[in-house]
């Protein structure tokens, strides 16, 4: 959408020359005057961070206020980060108020709430059952969920992963995203503003199911391995992280490819769900350190394509 306002053209050319002082100022001038575009532009630059300092509850703040001056994009971020608390609090029935009336003009948001109405939930958001684990190893704790997803939910991750493949990303020391170097696989990560409130659902299931919150989830990642893609032996474990990543949680999307068996390859256990079956392991020990028979690889697909839903579980609270 173009800027509504000639002011913001101007602040973005100035931008776009590298005098980022100036467009700043702009912007902040035009956001004081409640001007919705350039709300959603500092809400923007405060979420994300580089040309301003981050800041995600005052990008949180200012997209709450772009929504209320009329940025529809600004209004359904904000419903997001109330369904699931991301840098400010989390409001679940007001989430699905706001849901439902945006469903009303936007086909995306109603296929969201089409999706909740169909789940069965408490009335927080999380799921009132779970399927029954079945445990697959001890050593290291391995355990599937089958059928924890619909068909229909695992249809609706792949539609919102869709645009924004690329090579699949992991996390550095200093929690930015890096291209991984070991998995040869396209990745589409599902952030806090994408989260929408049938997504969050899903990772409150996802979390349920480890006995954990969904705040100490990681973004989730849609993984896409076509023929020859794959992920060599690695652990999840992150060596002297502060806040470890405890748990895996694996959802199969589909289930028409052939190869791509998730494998523990110390143990010989090899697994291949089919479409929407779960399975999460553990990757530390009680001590805290890493289980070395955690290991494990993702082998090749040799034909068709292979989709996967992976969410990493920290210790505590990752989100901010």
């Amino acid at each position: 959408m173009p800027p509504r306002h000639p002011q913001l053209a101007r602040a973005f050319a100035l931008s776009n020359a590298g005098q980022n002082a100036e467009a700043i100022l702009i912007v902040n001038q035009l956001a004081s005057q409640g001007e919705p575009e350039a709300l959603y532009t500092l809400a923007e630059m405060k979420w994300r961070g580089g040309m301003v300092a981050q800041d995600p509850p005052q990008g949180r703040e200012l997209y709450r206020r772009a929504g209320e001056a009329g940025h529809a994009q600004a209004a359904e971020n904000h419903t997001n980060l109330l369904a699931n608390g991301v840098a400010g609090p989390r409001d679940w029935v007001n989430a699905l108020q706001r849901l439902r009336g945006e469903a009303r003009r936007n086909p995306r948001r109603r296929e969201a709430l089409a999706l909740i109405e169909k789940m069965r939930l408490t009335d927080n958001g999380d799921p009132a059952s779970l399927p029954e684990g079945q445990p697959l190893s001890t050593s290291p704790q391995v355990t599937s969920f089958p059928h924890l997803l619909t068909a229909t939910e695992c249809a609706y991750l792949r539609q919102v992963a869709e645009p924004g493949y690329g090579p699949s990303t992991v996390r550095d020391a200093h929690r930015q995203l890096v291209r991984d170097p070991i998995r040869t696989s396209d990745g589409s990560t599902i952030h806090w503003l994408m989260e929408d409130p049938a997504i969050h659902a899903l990772n409150r299931r996802f979390a349920a199911i480890t006995g954990t919150s969904a705040e100490q989830g990681e973004a989730l990642q849609i993984l896409r391995y076509r023929p020859g893609q794959q992920y060599h032996r690695h652990f999840d474990y992150v060596p002297a992280a502060d806040n470890q990543r405890d748990f895996t949680v694996l959802v199969y999307l589909n289930h028409d490819y052939k190869g791509g068996e998730t494998c523990f390859v110390n143990t010989g256990l090899s697994v291949k769900g089919r479409k929407g079956d779960g399975m999460m392991f553990c990757n530390s020990l009680p001590t805290g350190e890493a289980d070395k028979m955690a290991e494990h690889a993702g082998l090749p697909v040799t034909a068709g394509a292979k989709y996967l839903a992976s969410r990493w579980i920290r210790a505590r609270r990752w989100a901010p």
